[in-house]
C-alpha cells in the first residue's frame, strides 16, 4: 500500500514538473535546428535586427564629438582697380584717374576643427528608443517565425512516418491475403472453391498496391520538403527516430500574454511614442559646441606698379607673406527654429495616428489570438477522445478480423466477408494513425498561441 501510494505520488510530481512539454526525440531536435539554421527568412530577420542595431548605435553617436581637417589651396590671377570720386581740394583735382594693377599670387588655409552636440531637444535620445523597440519588435516576430518552421519540421517527419506506419499495415494485410490466395488456389484445385473467390482476393490486393504506389509519390515529396527545411539527405532524413505518442498538455490555463505578435506590436507601438516625443523635442533648441585651430596664409603676392591719383606716387602690391598662424577658435552655437510653417504640427499628428493604429492592431490581435486559442484548445480536445474512441476501435475491428478469418476458413462466411473485415481493420487502424498525427499537431499549434512553444520544446 505505501508503495502504491509513493508511485502515486512520484507520478503526481511527474506531471507537475512535466506541464505541457513538447517530447521529441534528440534526433528530431537537431533536424529542427539544422532547420531553424538553414531558413532564409531567420536569416533575413538577423540581419534587419542587426542593421537596425547600427542605426541606433549610428544616432546615439551623434553626441560623440566629430574631428574634421580640411586644406585649401588657390592660384589667384586678378586685375585690382581703384576708381575714386574725383573732388576737389583748394582748386587741386583729387582722384581725376583711376588706378589699375594686376595682381597674381598664392593662398593656403588649413586646419582642424571638432563639434559636439550639447543639447538636441532629447531627439537623439529619443530616437535612439524608438529604433531600439524596432529591433526588440522584430526580434519578436522573428522567434514567432522559429515557431512556424518547429511546426512544419514536426508534422512533416510526422506524416513520414504515418507513410511509414501505413506501409507496415499494408504490408500485414499484403502477407494475411497472400497466405489466403494460395489456400484458395489450393481449394479450388480441389473444388472446394471457386475462382471468384481468388479473383476478389487477387482484387482486393491490387487495391493495397494502388495504395503503396500512391504512398511512395507522396514519402517522396516528403524527402524534398525535409531536404529544402533542414538541408539533411535522405539517409540523415532515415536516421530521425521517434515514436508517435500524443502530446499531451497538462497545462488548462492557458493564455496569449506572451504570444510574439503581441509583444512586438507593444514594441513597435512603444517605438511610436519615442517617435512622438521625438517630434515634440523639435520644439526646443539645439545647442552645440566647437573649437579648432586653423593656419592661412596669403603668399608671393606679385602685383604691378602703379600711381595713385592722390599722392601722385607710384605704388607696388606685391606682399611676401600674410599669415593667420595659428588661430585658435573655441565656441558653442544655438539653432532654435521657433516657426516652421506648421510642418511640426503634422508630424506630430501624424506619429499619434500611427500610436492609435498600433494600439488598434494590438487589440484585434489580442481577440484574435485568444479565439484561435480557445478553437485549438477545443480542436485538440477533441481529438485526445477521438484517439481513445481509435483505440477501442482498432481492438474491436482486430478482434473482427481474426473471427472473420476463422469463420472464413471453416466456411461459415464467404470471402467478401472477410475482405470486408479486412478492409476495416486496415481502415480503422491508418484513422487512428491520422488522429494521432491531428492530435500531435493540433497540441503544437495550441502551445504557438501561447507564445511558448521553443519554452515547451523539450527531448
Amino acid at each position: 500500500m505505501n508503495k502504491k501510494i509513493i508511485y502515486l505520488c512520484a507520478f503526481c510530481l511527474f506531471l507537475t514538473n512535466l506541464h505541457s512539454q513538447i517530447i521529441v526525440s534528440t534526433s528530431l531536435e537537431e533536424a529542427i535546428n539544422k532547420a531553424i539554421d538553414k531558413n532564409i527568412s531567420l536569416k533575413n530577420s538577423t540581419i534587419e535586427i542587426e542593421k537596425l542595431n547600427l542605426q541606433e548605435k549610428g544616432i546615439r553617436n551623434k553626441y560623440i564629438p566629430t574631428v574634421e581637417a580640411f586644406a585649401l589651396y588657390s592660384y589667384f590671377d586678378s586685375n585690382l582697380t581703384i576708381d575714386l570720386p574725383n573732388t576737389n581740394v583748394r582748386n587741386i583735382p583729387l582722384f581725376k584717374d583711376k588706378g589699375t594693377f594686376d595682381n597674381s599670387g598664392n593662398f593656403f588655409i588649413g586646419g582642424v576643427m571638432a563639434k559636439s552636440v550639447l543639447f538636441s531637444g532629447m531627439q537623439i535620445p529619443n530616437g535612439a528608443n524608438a529604433v531600439k523597440q524596432k529591433a526588440i519588435g522584430t526580434a519578436y516576430l522573428k522567434d514567432s517565425e522559429k515557431d512556424a518552421i518547429i511546426k512544419d519540421v514536426i508534422n512533416t517527419f510526422d506524416q513520414l512516418r504515418l507513410i511509414s506506419e501505413t506501409e507496415k499495415l499494408i504490408s500485414d494485410s499484403d502477407k494475411r491475403l497472400n497466405t489466403e490466395t494460395k489456400r484458395v488456389s489450393k481449394a479450388i484445385e480441389l473444388g472446394l472453391a471457386i475462382p471468384y473467390d481468388r479473383d476478389k482476393i487477387k482484387l482486393a490486393l491490387l487495391e493495397l498496391e494502388s495504395k503503396r504506389i500512391e504512398l511512395k509519390g507522396k514519402r517522396e515529396l516528403l524527402y524534398k520538403k525535409l531536404q529544402y527545411l533542414t538541408g539533411y539527405s535522405n539517409e540523415e532524413i532515415n536516421s530521425v527516430q521517434y515514436e508517435i505518442v500524443p502530446f499531451i498538455l497538462f497545462d488548462t490555463n492557458l493564455n496569449t500574454d506572451n504570444k510574439q505578435e503581441i509583444k512586438a506590436l507593444e514594441s513597435f507601438k512603444l517605438a511610436s511614442e519615442y517617435l512622438l516625443k521625438k517630434e515634440k523635442g523639435t520644439y526646443l533648441p539645439t545647442v552645440g559646441a566647437f573649437g579648432g585651430i586653423t593656419y592661412s596664409s596669403i603668399f608671393d603676392l606679385n602685383g604691378t606698379t602703379s600711381t595713385l591719383p592722390i599722392i601722385n606716387q607710384p605704388v607696388s602690391l606685391g606682399i611676401n607673406e600674410f599669415s593667420f598662424n595659428p588661430l585658435l577658435t573655441v565656441g558653442a552655437a544655438m539653432k532654435w527654429e521657433i516657426f516652421a510653417g506648421f510642418e511640426r504640427e503634422h508630424k506630430i499628428h501624424e506619429a499619434k495616428l500611427n500610436i492609435e493604429k498600433v494600439q488598434n492592431q494590438i487589440d484585434d490581435t489580442k481577440q484574435k489570438l485568444q479565439l484561435l486559442l480557445e478553437n485549438n484548445m477545443v480542436n485538440y480536445d477533441v481529438l485526445i477522445k477521438k484517439i481513445e474512441i481509435s483505440n477501442q476501435q482498432e481492438k474491436v475491428a482486430k478482434n473482427n478480423l481474426n473471427l472473420a478469418s476463422k469463420q472464413y476458413k471453416e466456411g461459415l462466411i464467404n470471402v467478401s466477408e472477410l475482405l470486408e473485415a479486412e478492409n476495416d481493420s486496415f481502415k480503422v487502424s491508418t484513422t487512428k494513425l491520422n488522429t494521432l498525427i491531428e492530435e500531435r499537431l493540433a497540441a503544437i499549434e495550441t502551445i504557438i498561441a501561447t507564445g511558448e512553444l521553443s519554452k515547451k520544446l523539450s527531448k
